[in-house]
């Protein structure tokens, strides 16, 4: 698991003073370049070997300003060219969000999805997501 504390901003918060919806996928996003280092340490756009294939988001709680959050990354499937990032928000102990991200592992000179490698497969099998964490 990947960990992650952050503190809203007021520009954060929508008209009834809650987390604005739209900033979960964001802060998801920027949680998961511990995961972008496994397949690129440098973080080399030019060599960049990941695309985003899908998202989905879970809003279980309301979220505001004022209160530390923590971001748990984590992976739930590992697949042959794909896998999945598990994540999950959390406020004042309480699970507010989760979500899922589907990376596929690509090749962009040949415009195709690529075999995962097996090394990064057993570094991304140390980081699975284990219900009872």
């Amino acid at each position: 698991m990947f960990s992650e504390q952050l503190s809203p901003r007021f520009s954060d918060t929508d008209a009834l003073g809650h987390i604005n919806n739209t900033m979960v996928p964001i802060w998801f996003e920027g949680a998961r370049t511990p995961v972008f280092k496994i397949f690129t340490p440098e973080l080399n756009l030019s060599a960049w070997p990941l695309i985003l294939a899908k998202i989905d988001v879970s809003f279980e709680a309301q979220m505001f300003y004022g209160d530390e959050m923590e971001v748990r990354t984590y992976i739930s499937r590992i697949g042959g060219k794909s896998f999945d990032v598990f994540q999950e928000l959390w406020q004042k102990e309480k699970r507010v969000a989760s979500g899922t991200a589907v990376m596929v592992h690509f090749d962009y000179q040949m415009q195709k999805s690529a075999e995962i490698p097996q090394a990064i497969k057993a570094t991304l099998a140390s980081h699975l997501f284990n219900k009872a964490q």
